[in-house]
């Protein structure tokens, strides 16, 4: 039964079926032209295809470290200490080796924030506290 509400003619939409059958099958583009792909990840991005950042590691910045964090915890999550915040983070199915140097951190520690976790886990600066005094 044919809709009134169609976009698209039949015979352009099996021409679309068409044409993502091959990459359905294959897994990545099959196209001839390059303008058709997706453009590669630059530089400056986070890692993201080689697995979750593990601080301490060398790709480990203060900016992907906190992207990791930033993903699972919310808002609501702080302020806390690493007790809570292992909680958290399993709770958020985060992998082990982001919740493990958590769990090391000093129980008499508290973090207001993101930014501050991040901090701790890779070594950053006090810019936390100056921000959080202003």
């Amino acid at each position: 039964m044919q809709r009134g509400s169609d976009r698209l003619s039949v015979h352009r939409d099996d021409e679309m079926k068409h044409e993502l059958q091959g990459l359905l099958r294959s897994g990545h583009p099959t196209r001839a032209e390059e303008w058709h792909d997706p453009e590669p990840s630059a530089e400056d991005d986070p890692q993201v295809a080689g697995g979750p950042v593990a601080p301490g590691s060398s790709a480990a910045s203060l900016e992907t470290v906190r992207l990791e964090l930033a993903r699972i915890l919310s808002r609501h999550s702080f302020p806390a200490g690493p007790r809570e915040l292992v909680g958290e983070l399993r709770r958020g199915h985060a992998p082990d080796v982001l919740v493990d140097p958590v769990g090391r951190l000093p129980r008499s520690e508290r973090y207001a924030n993101v930014q501050q976790l991040a901090e701790a886990l890779t070594g950053g600066g006090s810019g936390g506290e100056r921000r959080q005094g202003a």
